[in-house]
């Protein structure tokens, strides 16, 4: 879930769900709000994205997952919230700054980097990946942009997705996989100040800035949501292998 709350005329949306900050549909359908909350109100000028805890967010439920019954559980999951959701994120019309707390990984991750910025809290055992593929996962269609856009590097992408590792903070700032370290105290400060900075301009021009940016992104992730054999790709989620590499990882989260 997201728990969410006005500073400084800036949104400011927590990550809140247990331990591990998973993201569920409640989740989905939260953010969808503070989306539209941020662009519809005039008084509010961006969004802090943050987790509760020590942990910014783990990426998505994996209960949900495997509570999958049949493919089309899973599709309709994906293109009625997911895809649609992590779209509108994309494109929030104000500034979207991550501000990370805490490990963040997988969907985390992935919606961070859809953020304008990302500023990361310098601490020795946070750390940032997407295993995906050691659990037999890939991307859908939307996860992927966003995430070779972020990393505006086909090649980063495939070394972070490929190998499947954690990266320490002061690797994860050498990759680009974030754009900042600052000790705890001044994480959300520094995040409210970027914020601000991008969108008090005159004519509050980043909004058309930031479209003329992301708008191809947004265009392809919807042409091929419309036109390709996406669908296919999540019968991942009935191999017998990636369930028993799921029910462990769940397991060993507890």
């Amino acid at each position: 879930m997201i728990a969410t709350r006005i500073e400084d005329g800036i949104l400011v949306a927590e990550f809140c769900n247990g331990k591990y900050n998973s993201i569920t549909l409640e989740t989905l359908k939260q953010l969808r709000e503070a989306v539209k909350k941020t662009n519809s109100d005039p008084t509010i000028k961006g969004i802090v994205l943050t987790g509760q805890g020590r942990v910014f967010s783990a990426g998505f439920d994996l209960p949900t997952f495997m509570g999958f019954k049949d493919l089309k559980e899973v599709t309709d999951f994906f293109e009625n919230w997911a895809e649609p959701v992590f779209m509108e994120f994309f494109m929030c019309a104000k500034p979207t700054i991550a501000a990370i707390n805490g490990a963040a990984m997988a969907g985390g991750l992935i919606l961070a980097t859809a953020c304008d910025y990302r500023i990361l809290k310098n601490h020795p055992k946070i750390q940032l990946g997407m295993t995906e593929i050691k659990i037999g996962l890939g991307l859908s269609v939307v996860q992927s942009e966003i995430m070779q856009f972020g990393w505006d590097s086909a090649k980063k992408f495939r070394d972070i997705m490929y190998n499947g590792e954690r990266y320490g903070v002061e690797d994860a700032l050498k990759l680009g996989m974030v754009d900042e370290l600052v000790e705890e105290e001044k994480l959300l400060p520094r995040a409210k100040e970027i914020v601000a900075k991008w969108y008090d301009n005159p004519g509050k021009a980043f909004g058309m800035l930031k479209l003329g940016l992301r708008r191809p992104v947004y265009d392809r992730m919807k042409h091929y949501l419309e036109n390709s054999n996406w669908k296919d790709g999540f019968k991942c989620f009935f191999n017998p292998e990636t369930r028993a590499a799921i029910d462990f990882v769940m397991k060993m989260m507890g």
